[in-house]
Order: C-alpha cells, then sequence, then structure tokens
C-alpha cells in the first residue's frame, strides 16, 4: 500500500453549471483531494461548454468539457433521439477515450452517466470506479407519477446493461451500507456516504417555534404528506410555525395549504442563507418518499436540530439511531409523524437532548472524515 502515493484522478461528469447536490459534492471532494493530498484532479464534462460553474473550484483542478451537449436530446422527438444519442455516444467515447489516453490517470471515476456504458473498455491503465448519489429502487424512476408499462420495460432492460457494466468496474461506491445490500449481483460494492456541505461551529438553541424543511418541490420529497401531518400538528400546537425552502413549483402545496385551512405553513422559494434558517428553527423534518442519501439531514444534524423522519429507502438507517440521535417514523405513517413532531415541541428537554446528540452524529460526516475513507480506498486498488 502507498499511502503518500499522489493519485492522478478523472472525474466524469455531465456538468457543474447546476446547484445541484452531485455538483456541490463532487467539487467539494476535488478541491479537497488537490488541496490537501496533492492529488492531481481532473474533472471531464460533456454540458454546459460556455456556462459558469455553480461552485468554486480550486485552481488545482482542471477542467476539461468535451462539449457533446446531450442536452440537445431533450427537444428532440423520440425517433429523432434514438439516433442522435446513439451518434453523440459514440462522439463522447472517441473523444473521452483520447483524454484518458493523454492524462493516462490512475484512477477514472464515473457518476454513473452515459459513460458508464464504455468506461471499462477503455485501456488507458486506470482503475475504474462508479459512484452512485441515489439509491438503487430509486434510480432512473424518480416519479412515481411519471411511470408506465414501457418505462417500466425500459428500465428493467437497463438495468440489466447496467448490472453488466458495473461488474467490470474494480469498485462501485453507493451512500449507504442499506443500499449497498440491494446490489446482490455484485461483489465489487462499498459504502461510503457524502458529506456535509457547510462547515459550521454553529448550533440552533432550539428556542424558536420553528420547524423547517428543506428540499426542492416534488412528489419525491412527500410534502403533500407533510402537509397533512402540519394539519394535525397545527390543531395541538397552534404557536409554532412549519417553514418549507426549495425549489420547483409550489403550485400544488399552495393548493393544499389553502384546502387544510392551515394558517402557520409557509412554503418559501431557495434561499442563499439557508444556514441562517437551520439556525433559527428547533425541530427538523422529512417527509421524503425515498432519497439517496438526504444532505439536509446531515446538515440539520450538524445545527444541532432534532429530526423527525420517515424511515424511507435509503439510509435513514445509516444514520439515525431512532430517540437517541433522531427520530425514524414508519414510511407513509402521517399521524405518527405528526405524533412524534409534537412529541418533540412538547418536550423541550428532549429536543436539546437528541439534537446534542444529532450534532455530535454529525461529526462523522465531516469532509475531512470521508475524504481519507476515499483515500484509503484509492490506496486499497493498488
Amino acid at each position: 500500500m502507498c499511502s503518500n502515493r499522489k493519485f492522478k484522478i478523472v472525474y466524469c461528469t455531465p456538468g457543474l453549471y447546476m446547484a445541484g447536490g452531485v455538483e456541490r459534492v463532487l467539487t467539494l471532494k476535488a478541491n479537497y483531494f488537490a488541496e490537501n493530498y496533492g492529488y492531481d484532479i481532473t474533472i471531464v464534462l460533456t454540458e454546459g461548454k460556455h456556462k459558469p460553474i455553480a461552485y468554486p473550484l480550486s485552481d488545482k483542478v482542471k477542467l476539461i468539457n468535451l462539449d457533446i451537449n446531450f442536452e440537445e436530446l431533450w427537444t428532440c422527438s423520440f425517433v429523432k433521439k434514438i439516433f442522435l444519442y446513439l451518434r453523440k455516444q459514440r462522439i463522447y467515447k472517441k473523444k473521452l477515450t483520447a483524454e484518458l489516453m493523454r492524462i493516462r490517470p490512475d484512477i477514472t471515476d464515473s457518476l454513473l452517466r452515459r459513460e458508464i456504458n464504455f468506461l471499462s473498455s477503455i485501456n488507458d491503465g486506470s482503475k475504474k470506479i462508479g459512484e452512485l448519489h441515489v439509491n438503487r429502487l430509486n434510480y432512473r424512476n424518480f416519479e412515481l407519477n411519471d411511470t408506465n408499462v414501457i418505462k417500466k420495460i425500459f428500465s428493467w432492460f437497463w438495468m440489466r446493461s447496467l448490472i453488466r457494466h458495473l461488474k467490470c468496474l474494480d469498485r462501485f461506491v453507493v451512500l449507504t451500507e442499506e443500499d449497498r445490500k440491494n446490489w446482490p449481483e455484485l461483489d465489487n460494492v462499498i459504502s461510503i456516504p457524502n458529506p456535509i456541505t457547510f462547515d459550521t461551529d454553529h448550533v440552533s438553541n432550539l428556542d424558536s417555534k420553528h420547524v423547517l424543511a428543506v428540499g426542492r418541490y416534488a412528489y419525491q420529497k412527500g410534502y403533500d404528506m407533510l402537509l397533512a401531518a402540519w394539519a394535525i400538528v397545527e390543531k395541538r400546537c397552534p404557536e409554532w410555525e412549519l417553514f418549507i425552502y426549495g425549489q420547483g413549483e409550489r403550485k400544488l402545496y399552495e393548493e393544499m395549504v389553502a384546502d387544510l385551512h392551515l394558517n402557520n405553513c409557509h412554503l418559501k422559494g431557495s434561499v442563499s442563507n439557508i444556514q441562517e434558517k437551520y439556525l433559527d428553527s428547533s425541530l427538523f423534518v422529512i417527509s421524503s418518499r425515498f432519497e439517496g442519501l438526504s444532505m439536509s439531514l446531515l446538515e440539520a444534524m450538524s445545527f444541532g436540530l432534532p429530526v423527525v423522519s420517515f424511515a424511507c429507502p435509503c439510509g435513514f438507517k445509516d444514520v439515525i439511531s431512532s430517540g437517541v440521535d433522531g427520530v425514524l417514523v414508519p414510511e407513509g405513517n402521517v399521524e405518527l409523524l405528526a405524533e412524534r413532531i409534537v412529541d418533540l415541541i412538547n418536550n423541550p428537554e428532549l429536543r436539546k437532548e437528541i439534537g446534542k446528540n444529532a450534532n455530535v452524529r454529525s461529526l462523522d460526516f465531516k469532509l475531512e472524515v470521508l475524504a481519507s475513507r476515499w483515500k484509503q480506498l484509492f490506496e486499497n486498488l493498488y
């Protein structure tokens, strides 16, 4: 094992111009590896050639944009999309192969996008890694209300093809132990969670009468269930208020607020000062139907907030010991979700004890801790 080896690593991902969780985590890891470990890091992109990147990137990290523009497919008819995709895929394979043969990295890491279909066939001498930022059960099936028989059949064939490609990787990295067990066909799977994206020494005093939820307005986040639960909470704790912050279309949820006659529920857009919202809250709620590993969960815990969450797939059980550093509720049980929120509202001592334990647990997800696990993985490949 070469503990002081300065690895040359290439990451493959579509783009860095969107302010999403994957982009944020990749940027953090790339910066840390380059600045602290002295690794030679290159990120290869296919999209957003002339768009500014969303998060600051170290001067020590190299960026290459192959300008394939798969996003052009979004505006095409189904038939045209097939032929255009195949042509762009051939161009991508040719260009990426040329770059890897030129760079000769020690490790090539795919974020499981289009290059996963051919990455292992490129004989550049690098070890090949894939990393998945959602769980298997919901990969390529993000919205239950947007599926049909044809999509399900396609998804089945697509998953069989994906498994064949994943077997060729040197390592396949998922976010949680719970999800690792969802890949019984593979013997190369390990779990490494994402790091907390905020570095803070501040914690909430848990004295406000604010309950917080953070995440985009989408079916996945289960805000319909959260609002139904809040209708119960509001009747029993009328002085408390619920604040939801996130991107996306709010109209459906605004209609629910009106139909449920909620007075203390505030649906907000995304904000740049979300740290202040964590500090100004006393309780955090997650009503998701599924997750990869919720970044907002880890962020809330780092600010010392007690979390009440559905025990949905995948990963909450990896993070939370229910009743100790958070509270888990059987997925979809709206009444029990409301009951546990009320319990913590009415018991400030318990609220503060769980919040304190949550902050301690969050230390396991600091960037430097998880970076060392990646370092260990890289070294174990050589």
